[in-house]
């Protein structure tokens, strides 16, 4: 048996090394001929750890992540702390801990699980067809290859898609503009062990530790999409809408280094049930684009990974039905994530500040438990909780 997989990021390389470990042969195509991880860092929570330690990157994850072991908020004008909590209670209770890891380490890690010489660069699909005994991809510079299914790990500009669906779907802008990057650590700024989150005016300023004495940082701030920013603007930028805010913040901007800033507007894609059709499959952002702000997209195209495995591994009733049993599996799941994502981004970034500034007066006799509870039903419904 043998899978075509467009895409060569994380959701199409776990994929890969899913269905190889399952005796499945597998080509994986990328569009690009090099990979440019798109954002500095990802926090990897216990549902896509878990996925990852199955598929047999224990060590090499851990050697990765950031000592993230406190969460806390803080109140964006003098800094002071609203909350504090240990995230002790979190791993206890689902048995692994988050590690936040630089996405382009990742992305060298899932390719040399792989092997990198087992990724196809500069294969753009432009084209398939399902046959009789299986689908022929065809590809931009002329090329074509055949495969008894294929898997869509195209990301969230998927164009393989459309066919799946029967229609393309229009992306919907959430709302605000995220800035990302990495910085050596500076506890002065903030704890080295500890993801740490100003709130204020509807924006977010927030840092985690990665591997390296670095953190990973990112700024949020609520603005109309197609503004004439770029890296060539970041600080002045940044020194604008964060004006007033505490010097913590102030020293992070001040520590950046502009030019390896990523600027993102961010947006995810109205859930949809169908993620096959015959024997083609859609996984990770292809088939459920969602906002950054509850950490779960690349862990649910993990999750994809690890569950489209186990079904053709454990049934025998065909190729067609054994994607129909992951469909099954992941709808529902990924549906829950994505509005689960949307509705935490409307609350965080203002959409109706007054629900917002009553999140913010909570933050303040927060103890922990309900944000971990949270925390814990969505890591629990994972397929290896």
């Amino acid at each position: 048996m043998k899978a075509i997989i467009i895409g060569g990021g994380i959701g199409g390389l776990c994929a890969a090394i899913a269905l190889k470990r399952c005796g499945i042969e597998t080509e994986v195509f990328e569009a690009v001929k090099e990979i440019k991880p798109v954002g500095a860092a990802i926090s990897i929570w216990p549902n896509g750890v878990k996925c990852l330690n199955y598929l047999g990157m224990k060590e090499p994850l851990r050697r990765l992540g950031g000592p993230m072991h406190y969460m806390a908020y803080q109140e964006y004008l003098h800094g002071h702390t609203l909350t504090r909590f240990s995230l002790d209670p979190l791993i206890a209770s689902v048995g692994e801990r988050p590690y936040p890891v630089a996405r382009a380490e990742l992305q060298a890690m899932l390719l040399d699980t792989y092997g990198r010489d087992n990724v196809r660069f500069g294969k753009r699909v432009n084209g398939l067809e399902e046959t009789q005994d299986g689908v022929i991809a065809w590809f931009e510079d002329g090329s074509q290859t055949h495969g008894d299914f294929l898997i869509a790990a195209d990301g969230t500009h998927s164009a393989i898609r459309p066919y799946v669906l029967g229609h393309g779907v229009e992306r919907r802008y959430a709302g605000y503009v995220n800035w990302n990057g990495l910085v050596t650590i500076d506890e002065s700024i903030a704890p080295a062990d500890q993801w740490t989150t100003f709130v204020g005016e509807g924006k977010r300023v927030s840092l985690m530790p990665v591997s390296g004495n670095r953190f990973y940082f990112f700024f949020d701030v609520p603005l109309p999409t197609g503004l004439a920013e770029d890296r060539s603007t970041v600080r002045a930028d940044l020194q604008r809408y964060f004006a007033g805010w505490a010097e913590p913040v102030q020293k992070l901007i001040a520590a950046l280094d502009p030019d390896t800033v990523n600027r993102i507007e961010i947006h995810d894609i109205e859930p949809f049930e169908q993620l096959v059709r015959g024997r083609v499959a859609l996984l990770g952002d292809a088939g459920h684009s969602t906002t950054p702000d509850i950490g779960q997209g690349g862990c649910a195209a993990m999750e994809d990974a690890v569950v489209l495995a186990i079904a053709l591994q454990t049934n025998s009733l065909g190729i067609e039905d054994a994607l129909l049993r992951y469909q099954e599996k992941r709808s529902y799941r990924v549906k829950d994530l994505v509005l689960k994502a949307r509705k935490r981004c409307d609350v965080t970034h203002g959409k109706e500040m007054e629900i917002t500034r009553s999140w913010y007066e909570e933050l303040k006799t927060e103890t922990g438990e309900r944000i971990l509870s949270g925390m814990k039903e969505t890591i629990l419904g994972g397929p290896l909780a």
